[in-house]
């Protein structure tokens, strides 16, 4: 059997919610990430306030952290968020 179909989702009657949890934060950390790096810019181009830019900053550590419950929650690694997407490379750059 080729890499690619042993690295689909199972569809175990026992594993299909972990495997849609996992499949939904990945989407989910994905936006995260980009509004990351979109907040990041503008606060490289100095288009926020100070109190914009400190509000921005706890909003992220609260997503952060509430990614982390949920992984914790459905006994995911956050590291198992990053789909493999072939010949373009991890979905979200970190394998």
């Amino acid at each position: 059997m080729s890499a690619a179909v042993n690295r689909r989702v199972e569809l175990d009657r026992d594993t299909v919610e972990r495997d849609l949890m996992k499949l939904v934060l990945t989407i989910l950390e994905l936006l995260r990430e980009l509004m990351e790096r979109q907040a990041l810019r503008r606060v490289d181009q100095g288009d926020l306030t100070e109190e914009q830019e400190e509000r921005i900053g706890m909003t992220l550590m609260l997503l952060a952290d509430r990614m982390d419950g949920l992984c914790r929650q459905y006994g995911l690694d956050p590291e198992e968020l990053d789909l493999d997407l072939g010949p373009l490379g991890p979905l979200l750059g970190r394998g």
